[in-house]
């Protein structure tokens, strides 16, 4: 049966809950050593797979982990244990790293796998959050991942200890990352689809407005002109170029109510003395998702292009980024 709660003591709840598992990554942290760090070399060191195993709910943090570690520079997979050992367990060779997660460390299908790993001498990373338990003792290096208190209230469904497995899983994949020089055109080629993968493999070059589309003037040009250019390429701006094309400033329509509030003349005054001199511009070979960045940082919704010279080639707004499925 159902008990009422009012929504004061769900909050609570939620709180709680948020509370411990801080608690727990906090505590994790300050108990990173020298462990990880050789933990870390293992999986650099490893000329095949780092081959992720747990069961039951580790099993679910266990692929994730795999998952991210394959996104971000160093191959792996999931090998539900179970499975191992009816077959599965020849996917593990001897170039490989096994990463092993248990809170308990006495998880009885992973400790299946141990006289296996033994006997093709296959480094074992263990997760678990007993230090002196069969896995942990069986493994080249344990990461403590031990918890003091589950997040439930009867400190048995595993909630802040799956969040420290996580939580050291993504440090191990981020440590990693870093030590390959793993870069952002490196991640594009691991998630070529979906927005994430139009944000890491569009450039700028790809969207850009080119030519006639992209509005420009000179600094002599009479505001009114220049008026003109905006309305009719419809960017909410122009670029201010000298006679080699290069950016000497921008005009955009905060850069007009400024002039209206002085009463400027529109007939009497020239570009250069309204416009913001220099110019905000991203480079034509940026990634579409490092425009549309600038564009949510600076509050704009569009940006000029130039090259290594602050020669003008291009302009786009946010409506080109949205088009192409960036943002």
């Amino acid at each position: 049966m159902r008990v009422p709660m009012d929504p004061a003591a769900l909050l609570d709840s939620a709180r709680r809950t948020l509370q411990l598992e801080q608690s727990a990554l906090q505590a994790l942290a300050a108990r990173l050593d020298g462990r990880f760090a050789a933990a870390c070399e293992l999986c650099l060191a490893c000329r095949g797979r780092v081959v992720v195993t747990g069961m039951g709910k580790s099993g679910h943090v266990g692929g994730k982990i795999a998952a991210t570690l394959a996104s971000t520079g160093t191959p792996a997979f999931f090998l539900h244990p179970a499975e191992a050992s009816h077959g599965d367990i020849g996917m593990i060779t001897r170039s490989d790293v096994v990463l092993a997660l248990s809170n308990s460390g006495e998880t009885a299908e992973i400790l299946t796998l141990l006289p296996h790993l033994k006997r093709l001498a296959v480094p074992l990373v263990a997760l678990t959050g007993n230090a002196q338990s069969t896995l942990a003792r069986a493994a080249e290096v344990n990461l403590d991942v031990s918890v003091d208190q589950e997040a439930c209230p009867h400190n048995l469904a595993p909630t802040s200890s799956t969040t420290a497995a996580l939580a050291m899983g993504d440090a191990l994949a981020v440590a990693l990352l870093e030590a390959r020089g793993f870069t952002a055109d490196d991640f594009a080629r691991s998630h070529p689809g979906g927005s994430l993968g139009r944000r890491l493999l569009l450039h700028v070059s790809d969207l850009m407005r080119t030519g006639d589309a992209v509005p420009q003037v000179r600094a002599d040009t009479s505001l009114a002109d220049g008026l003109l250019e905006m309305t009719r390429k419809g960017l909410g701006l122009t670029a201010i170029v000298d006679a080699g094309q290069r950016l000497i400033g921008v005009f955009s329509d905060g850069d007009l109510r400024r002039a209206l509030d002085r009463q400027i003349d529109v007939h009497g005054v020239s570009m250069q003395q309204v416009m913001t001199p220099g110019g905000r511009s991203v480079g034509p070979h940026e990634l579409a998702g490092t425009a549309a960045h600038l564009m949510e940082t600076h509050r704009v919704t569009a940006l000029l292009v130039t090259d290594a010279d602050r020669r003008l080639v291009g302009a786009l707004n946010v409506h080109d980024l949205m088009r192409a499925g960036v943002v």
